[in-house]
């Protein structure tokens, strides 16, 4: 790492409450706003609880990148996890590119929420237009915010994430006392649940895991939080926690402003829909103000993680790089090669076919992560095996739900999503063989 890097993150440059903003920024951004729908489309009206069990989930999962961040505090995050486990090979780089691809498409996810819900201030006709022209924008946007460095985006982070969580708490409350919420409407209307089959529920606890996987993001930040060994995981638990709270009182809420059938009609925005019956035109103001806020933010949030990521796998030699003619360092490459990715995913993908390639990508990595670590590093790290083998099978067990569902309702991105993990093992292999051979 060149000394501009070292200048701009610098150990310790992030703090507790930073480091909890950058990971509730990428959670509550993609999470609330862009899967909400996506989630109710496949398990009805018992969708609240549906973010319950991703929650569960995604602390079994978290347990293996505490326990290796705590011994081994790293910049490197995930992909100092993974050469650990796996040394530097075909799986190392692999799994680490998989999880940076995953952070890119949860910034073009992101991006089109910010679309779909800024749009529902105007009557304008071709939204199909409009949505990826203002997502790009969004993107053009949080690059230049990001070659700032840590202190802009940490700033921006917390304030951002401050304004969006009280605004989100305010509406779920809001929402909560016009329907007259009741102990007993906790339990869901089971009438408009027969359609739904256990794989489409397992394919709902998937997204909902995507929802979930911004924790990550503290992961990647590594020696850069404050007493990393002490905070790193104190930042994980305390971003879950938030989230799991703020998801799950925005589901309920919306889950009673609105019947299923309109959820899934307006599922790019469902929150500004179910603003409106409980609030009027000033609540649909007021939660799309709040969805761009939290939009922004998670976007700043994934790309600064995610160049950070990719500008260490450089460092490790397990991916290739290109100045392409750019001077400066290379984590400002990343930037633009990051922003180009994540635009013309926004371009051409839908938030339906864009939350599904995030969940497999993400899905299969965080597996090769919880399988390295209890074959070879549970006991370099005091892990215990049983809860590692444990998330391996929740993973397993809800990837291959997901890929049930999608391969009967969308196979296309199916075919996409295996080809680009295809494509990724064998580009990995020819470039670590390639290195070896100079």
């Amino acid at each position: 790492m060149n000394q501009e890097d070292k200048n701009d993150y610098k150990k310790g440059s992030l703090s507790l409450v930073g480091s909890v903003a950058l990971g509730t920024g990428v959670m509550i951004g993609a999470g609330i706003f862009a899967l909400l729908g996506q989630v109710a489309e496949l398990s009805g009206t018992w969708f609240p609880y549906i973010f319950l069990v991703g929650a569960l989930i995604s602390a079994f999962s978290a347990y293996s990148y505490i326990k290796v961040s705590n011994a081994y505090p790293s910049a490197g995050g995930i992909a100092m996890i993974l050469q650990k486990a796996y040394g530097k090979s075909t799986i190392t780089a692999s799994a680490a590119l998989l999880m940076a691809l995953s952070m890119v498409i949860n910034e073009s996810l992101v991006a089109r929420t910010f679309g779909s819900y800024t749009l529902q201030l105007f009557e304008i006709e071709n939204e199909a237009v409009w949505v990826p022209v203002l997502g790009v924008a969004l993107l053009i946007a949080a690059f230049v915010i990001n070659i700032s460095g840590n202190k802009l985006i940490g700033r921006s982070a917390q304030i951002m994430s401050f304004i969006k969580i009280a605004g989100i708490v305010i509406f779920a409350l809001g929402a909560l006392w016009a329907v007259d919420f009741s102990i007993d409407g906790l339990i869901p209307d089971s009438s408009e649940n027969t359609e739904y089959s256990a794989a489409s529920f397992i394919g709902a606890i998937a997204l909902s895991i995507l929802a979930y996987k911004g924790f990550t993001t503290i992961t990647n930040s590594g020696d850069e939080i404050t007493e990393p060994k002490k905070n790193v995981g104190r930042s994980i638990i305390i971003s879950l926690l938030i989230c799991t709270v703020v998801y799950f009182l925005v589901a309920y809420a919306v889950n009673s402003s609105l019947t299923i059938s309109e959820i899934i009609k307006a599922k790019d925005y469902s929150l500004a829909e179910a603003a409106k019956p409980a609030f009027g035109d000033l609540g649909l103001y007021f939660t799309v103000g709040i969805a761009i806020v939290a939009t922004i933010s998670g976007v700043i949030a994934s790309i600064f993680a995610v160049s950070r990521m990719t500008a260490m796998l450089t460092e490790m030699n397990l991916i290739p790089h290109s100045h392409l003619g750019m001077s400066g360092r290379i984590q400002k490459h990343m930037l633009v090669y990051i922003a180009a990715i994540a635009i013309l995913l926004t371009v051409f993908f839908d938030l339906s076919r864009i939350a599904s390639m995030g969940a497999i990508f993400y899905l299969v990595m965080d597996m090769a992560i919880h399988w390295g670590v209890f074959r070879n590093l549970r006991k370099d790290v005091n892990a215990k095996g049983y809860i590692l083998i444990s998330a391996l099978l929740l993973d397993l067990i809800v990837l291959s739900g997901f890929l049930f569902v999608k391969g009967k309702s969308d196979p296309f991105i199916i075919i996409v999503s295996v080809g680009a993990i295809i494509l990724v093992t064998i580009g990995e292999k020819w470039f670590l063989n390639s290195n070896k051979k100079s």
